[in-house]
């Protein structure tokens, strides 16, 4: 006799309390179902919070578990990518860290990594604790925090994890531009002649010259970043925090007019259907209003669809 969907349920429960946190392909294996069955009744126990899902993925699968398992997650740690996985044995070894001495790819790895990273504030600042460590067990004495004031000038710098490449320099026949290495200010040699110098010298600093001729623009990425932030200086928007940062997509907390919002920006010319699903997803994850930002508009149907909708109450059926 077939099973119903109750007792299907059930039996997960009991295989998840005798194995501890799995994914999918595990569970299917054990009940004689498809993994997309198994996921079904998966994701139908954590709407039902009765399961828990990891953010952390082993293949494409999250990894479920029961309330109080979560100690056991650390065995899934050697599944994280590696920027990820060098954030996670740090936080492990330190148990606290604070987020503003971190280098830019570990900051962004310990957003990613939100089973085992978890954050809280000290005045102004961001301190990032290990899932496993309590809070109760961090030691303010051994850090050395700076008054909030400081903190609140400095809340720029978190906008420059890359820098922009030095712009293109044109040589002028009438004269050398050398860049001086201390100060990377441009200054103008005179020529020879005006400063009786040597032939030498002379050839020595049009080498120079010729060697920053040879620069490579800067690459498109470095450009796109360098976008959201005349985005943002110019609308007075501020910047908070950095979710994830990448070549083709850009996540931030900002603070615009007052409210804080997600702004997620895509590096590509048009916007797309799965563009705005995605940020509404993500939008819906923290709990706040987003703003899309994209090289370009929307696709005209989409452009379309939006105006047709603004007045929209409600969509019914008749059965």
């Amino acid at each position: 006799m077939p099973e119903d969907a109750a007792q299907i349920k059930n039996r997960i429960v009991s295989i998840l309390m005798r194995r501890g946190p799995s994914i999918p392909v595990n569970i299917s294996k054990e009940i004689g179902l498809t993994i997309l069955f198994a996921s079904a009744f998966l994701s139908e126990l954590a709407s039902e919070k009765i399961v828990k899902i990891s953010y952390m993925r082993v293949g494409s699968s999250p990894v479920y578990y029961l309330p109080g398992q979560e100690t056991s997650l650390e065995k899934f740690s050697q599944f994280l990518k590696s920027r990820e996985k060098d954030a996670f044995l740090l936080l492990r070894e330190k148990k606290f860290l604070r987020d503003r001495e971190q280098s830019p790819a570990i900051r962004v790895a310990l957003r990613e990594i939100r089973d085992f990273a978890l954050p809280f504030s000290v005045g102004d600042e961001v301190v990032w604790r290990y899932y496993l460590v309590p809070e109760s067990e961090f030691k303010i004495s051994e850090f050395k925090f700076t008054k909030p004031e400081t903190l609140k000038e400095e809340r720029p710098i978190l906008i420059q994890p890359i820098k922009e490449k030095e712009p293109f320099i044109e040589v002028k026949e009438e004269k050398s531009v050398i860049m001086t290495p201390i100060t990377n200010e441009i200054s103008e040699e005179k020529s020879a002649e005006e400063k009786h110098e040597r032939p030498a010298r002379k050839e020595k600093v049009k080498l120079k010259t010729l060697s920053l001729k040879k620069k490579k623009p800067a690459k498109k990425d470095d450009k796109f970043f360098a976008s959201i932030k005349e985005f943002l200086s110019k609308n007075s928007i501020d910047l908070i925090d950095i979710e994830s940062f990448g070549k083709k997509e850009i996540i931030l907390k900002i603070k615009d007019k007052g409210e804080n919002k997600l702004l997620i920006a895509y590096n590509k010319s048009k916007i797309t259907e799965n563009e705005i699903i995605n940020a509404a997803k993500k939008s819906s994850d923290v709990g706040m209003p987003y703003i899309i930002l994209g090289q370009g508009g929307t696709l005209k149907k989409l452009d379309n669809l939006i105006e047709a909708i603004k007045n929209l109450s409600s969509i019914e059926k008749l059965k």
